[in-house]
């Protein structure tokens, strides 16, 4: 049986994308590959609205985090983090080891840090940079980033640090519109590309900073070290990843048929019919429906619910979700629905999710939750 990749990164990678990672690999200086690489470049400038730099990189999401720190703060920098859950909280860590001082702003999960704490913590304290996961996956909570930005410009000098790994290219994201000095990602979550690929976007601001800390003592992070090849491919710092280049080439190819405002649309029409038909079925959702993610559900179980058997039997039937972290381990599944799936992917999941709930002896109407999910779709 095929099965789903339903869990919150990585996500299904299309078969176009999947195409363009198995093409014949060539020499990263190639013409042809370098004016791919550009284009790349000027895609994501375009695409999310930045005017200052975009850096692709070999790496995960986490490298783009180190990258983001690394490059706008310095050591005994005031911090400021918004933490709406787990990856709130690697922030903290990253932030630590470099030896800044990090202030967290906390809020029970599935709820969000209020704007007027976070204005009373900057009206309290001078701060380098303020910090906020888009969406955490641990919670399904998506922060009010325009709001947040908005705030924090009218600090001076603050730089505003946005992880939209769980987000980008999935839900709205304006670097320079939104006031984000620093918007980073990876290529596997709503970009729909297989993992490889560390996403970063730096505002005029941020570059700003980055020149005025002179050496720092990171040497792959340095946005110094990587600007030259993001303005001419063809130079050399560190071997591109030629295939997973050509594959986010395919995956904006993709975008732009879609259109970039077509694609949020999506993920919100698709987001809210499948919360509806889980809902239906019994379960409950995390997040407060007022900062609810499109781009994953974090599905609580109803009473009693073994949640490895429940999770075993769905991958039975086709489906692969992620379990719950922190508090909420065993007592909730995590859904992924961001990307390129489709209608046919979402009606299958949905009924992959009834089977389930009848050979764990739950209650279930056979159709209910897929009805409400075609009706929502509709």
């Amino acid at each position: 049986m095929k099965k789903l990749l339903m869990i919150p990164g990585p996500t299904p990678v299309d078969r176009r994308i999947q195409d363009e990672m198995g093409r014949e690999t060539i020499a990263f200086g190639d013409a042809s590959f370098v004016a791919d690489f550009k284009e790349v470049i000027a895609q994501l400038k375009s695409l999310f609205d930045c005017s200052g730099e975009v850096f692709v990189v070999s790496g995960s999401g986490t490298l783009a985090m180190e990258m983001a720190a690394a490059n706008v703060t310095k050591p005994e920098d005031n911090v400021l983090i918004i933490s709406h859950g787990y990856f709130g909280d690697r922030f903290v860590e990253i932030f630590e080891h470099k030896k800044r001082n990090a202030d967290v702003l906390r809020c029970e999960w599935g709820e969000i840090v209020p704007l007027d704490e976070i204005k009373a913590a900057l009206d309290a304290k001078k701060y380098a940079a303020v910090v906020v996961t888009h969406v955490d996956t641990a919670t399904g909570v998506m922060a009010p980033v325009a709001e947040i930005g908005k705030l924090v410009k009218s600090y001076d000098d603050t730089m505003f640090i946005v992880d939209g790994v769980c987000a980008t290219a999935g839900i709205e994201e304006k670097v320079d519109s939104m006031g984000i000095d620093i918007l980073l990602t990876g290529s596997q979550k709503a970009f729909g590309v297989a993992p490889g690929l560390a996403l970063l976007w730096a505002s005029k601001a941020a570059m700003a900073r980055r020149e005025s800390l002179g050496v720092i003592p990171e040497y792959y992070c340095d946005f110094d070290k990587w600007l030259p090849i993001m303005h001419d491919p063809s130079k050399y710092f560190a071997t591109p990843p030629v295939n997973m280049i050509w594959a986010l080439q395919e995956s904006i190819a993709i975008i732009n048929e879609e259109t970039i405002e077509g694609r949020y649309a999506r993920h919100i029409k698709n987001a809210k019919a499948m919360q509806a038909a889980l809902e239906t079925l019994g379960f409950r959702i995390l997040a407060n429906p007022d900062y609810r993610a499109y781009t994953l559900s974090n599905v609580i179980y109803p009473e009693g619910t073994d949640d490895a058997q429940f999770r075993k039997i769905l991958a039975e039937e086709g489906v692969q979700v992620a379990g719950g972290l922190g508090p909420y381990a065993g007592k909730m599944f995590r859904l992924g629905h961001m990307g390129n799936i489709d209608d046919h992917d979402m009606v299958s999941v949905i009924a992959a999710i009834e089977r389930t709930m009848k050979r764990c002896g739950m209650e279930v109407e056979f159709g209910k939750g897929v009805g409400c999910l075609m009706n929502a779709l509709a």
